[in-house]
């Protein structure tokens, strides 16, 4: 039985908001619990759990709306609101007043939760019940409200979610082109319209002429027509070929669909929870005496807010700040399709992978930039600078966005020509080496992949950056120096002048994503696209960080592994030959190439790095510099004191099994 349940009747009474405070209308709160039967978390005390619906409703003539692509063409109450609701889910303090005042949003990757796991330590769970799914429970000791909300609707079943309405020309279905984009790894007989196990858009018409299946080798070649009369759809999510896909093709699946979402709404809702939350003071809002609010995202959801701040969204409508801080952790350079019609929220943009979605799209860099082509200037954060709702912004980059995300856009002119230091109020932070996720440790060659996994993990350096964040927004101490690759210190640089190692079987230069300028159509400042694919312009110029001796990242953030290396770490790996196109990337996934044991063993294979022997003495030797190292990172403020033994014991255990690997 769970710990203090609510008797059902209660349950079911909604939290009605305030109309004079954002319009979220309601908080249908369906089950609340305290946490490990009523465990203390330092000064903040008892925790509860509170999961649910949040009820929106927006004003489509209101002028701070008038950017949600398609609110108008949506279903409206009889006030003339746009409602619609998603599953929310939250951690609070039992008692609001011992808390710390601060709310902590994830922007939750594909609807998924992963805030414990980073910032707790904890076991990844979607619905934490045991100890371990808790951690060590630093952000609840510290008083901290952890929130979590469904933004999208059409993340896979057990994800959170957010119903989404859909628009009509009055009653009339809309419809518009949709595009899937797939690279077949396997000789699965069917391949998804939609990404990751996504929900796709409803065909309109599967034997339409409209509907075109084409294929190429490379991002920029001359698509191939597949005749229609060999392809097939299956069922509404899926298609077919006569004699199976070829792996390592780019294949392009163009479908006229229907009824498209008010996919701004996650957006839109992101804005009006916090601002709830964070401002009003009556009996509806669960968490009174918020003051302060901060956003985290990973990878899709980094650059959801990067797409939330350059739209406006940090601004509620009654103009006040929505986020004070805001994180984006490897989100890259981009944005994403989270505001026009048939967006595809989950599809991002890689060197190798989804290609060709408006997810980089000028402006990159944080302040002011002008575009050479177009002679555009703008900025990540103009609208929200406009307005004097900026928050204090941190970009945390690996190295895999390099390669995969644009990353050095977000530095640099769009011709690659010269460095952009970010705003006062911005920072960028990149970690050395490391991968877009950390994979498993010992590493392992995950199915596709020519090499290890990178097994560096990042976690501890953003838990620091999470406290610098809130000094600088709570006490006005500064968060540490960007630290980043130039130009002008050639730290950054073309990948085929990058300084490569030799490393057997390794293939050199690392390619990477060369960021077009995409016209989606005449229309689509205002959301509709109208070209599927996109007409391809001229490119950007993206650089990546130049690299040692040992073919590790020369600047940026070194953790102890790095600085102190047993092997090669990328944020890249090449696809292996037995899926095809073995030249390029395959996916974000991280690579890691050990050192040779001994001298002997590095002539043998011509390998031009020092082996692990000629580096370093001994274990003991080797784990007294490693303490060194980890020393500096807490003070220069990328490392907590508590974490220092989490660095230090990653370190050790590469160096304890690159020491005894067999590599015959």
């Amino acid at each position: 039985m769970r710990p203090r349940l609510i008797a059902i009747a209660a349950l079911l009474l909604p939290f009605l908001a305030t109309a004079a405070d954002a319009r979220l209308v309601k908080f249908h709160i369906e089950r609340r619990e305290n946490i490990l039967n009523g465990k203390s978390f330092g000064l903040a005390g008892v925790y509860e759990k509170l999961i649910g619906k949040a009820e929106f409703a927006l004003d489509p003539s209101l002028p701070i709306n008038k950017n949600i692509v398609d609110l108008n063409l949506a279903p409206r109450n009889a006030q003339g609101e746009v409602e619609f609701t998603a599953d929310f889910y939250m951690l609070k303090p039992l008692d609001s007043t011992r808390g710390n005042g601060r709310l902590f949003y994830e922007v939750g990757n594909r609807g998924g939760k992963s805030m414990l796991r980073t910032f707790q330590k904890a076991k990844n769970s979607a619905d934490p019940e045991a100890e371990a799914d808790f951690g060590d429970g630093a952000l609840m000791n510290q008083g901290y409200t952890l929130l979590w909300m469904g933004w999208q609707w059409d993340v896979p079943d057990g994800q959170m979610r957010m119903d989404m309405p859909i628009v009509s020309n009055h009653g009339k279905p809309i419809t518009g082109l949709v595009r899937g984009n797939f690279i077949p790894n396997n000789n699965a007989p069917t391949q998804p319209l939609a990404d990751r196990n996504h929900r796709a858009y409803p065909i309109d018409d599967p034997a339409s002429a409209e509907n075109v299946m084409t294929v190429r080798n490379r991002p920029t070649d001359t698509p191939q027509i597949i005749p229609h009369s060999k392809w097939h759809f299956v069922g509404d999510a899926s298609v077919a070929v006569d004699g199976g896909f070829e792996l390592g093709r780019i294949y392009d699946v163009v479908y006229r669909a229907r009824d498209p979402r008010v996919v701004g709404t996650g957006l839109a809702g992101t804005r009006d929870l916090i601002s709830f939350l964070k401002y009003d003071q009556s009996d509806a809002n669960p968490t009174r005496g918020l003051r302060i609010a901060y956003g985290w995202g990973v990878s899709q959801s980094g650059r959801l807010l990067r797409h939330f701040l350059y739209e406006g969204f940090n601004e509620d409508e009654h103009g006040r700040k929505v986020f004070d801080g805001v994180i984006d952790e490897v989100g890259g350079a981009g944005r994403g399709s989270f505001n026009h019609r048939f967006a595809q929220a989950s599809r991002d943009a890689e060197q190798f992978f989804n290609v060709f979605y408006p997810a980089d799209m000028f402006p990159f860099t944080d302040g002011p930039e002008t575009d050479p082509e177009t002679g555009q200037t703008d900025s990540l954060l103009a609208q929200a600078q406009a307005r004097h709702v900026a928050p204090k912004v941190i970009h945390i980059f690996s190295n895999s966005e390099y390669f995969n995300r644009a990353g050095s856009l977000i530095h640099t002119d769009p011709t690659g020509t010269r460095d952009i230091e970010p705003p006062a109020d911005s920072r960028i932070y990149f970690v050395s080496s490391g991968p877009h996720g950390a994979g498993p440790f010992p590493p392992v060659q995950p199915v596709g992949a020519a090499a290890l996994n990178n097994p560096i993990d990042r976690r501890p350096i953003v838990r620091a950056l999470l406290k610098d964040l809130d000094a600088w927004v709570v006490d006005g101490t500064p968060a540490p120096p960007s630290r980043i690759p130039h130009i002008a210190d050639g730290t950054l640089m073309p990948t085929e002048k990058a300084g490569w190692p030799v490393i057997p079987g390794v293939h050199f230069p690392v390619p990477y994503l060369k960021t077009y300028r995409l016209d989606f159509g005449p229309q689509w400042n205002k959301g509709i696209g109208s070209n599927e694919p996109p007409k391809i312009g001229k490119p950007f110029v993206g650089l990546v960080p130049a690299v040692d001796e040992n073919g590790n990242s020369r600047t940026g953030i070194r953790m102890p592994a790095i600085e102190l290396p047993v092997g090669t770490y990328g944020g890249w790996n090449f696809r292996s030959p037995s899926i095809g196109s073995a030249d390029q990337l395959f996916g974000e996934i991280g690579s890691f190439h050990p050192f040779a044991r001994t001298k002997s063993e590095r002539i043998a294979t011509g390998d031009s790095r020092l082996s692990i022997s000629e580096r370093y003495a001994g274990r003991e030797e080797y784990l007294s510099k490693v303490a060194v190292v980890a020393k500096r990172m807490i003070e220069d403020r990328f490392l907590l004191p508590e974490d220092l033994s989490d660095v230090v014991d990653q370190a050790a255990a590469l160096y304890d099994w690159a020491s005894q690997l067999n590599r015959k």
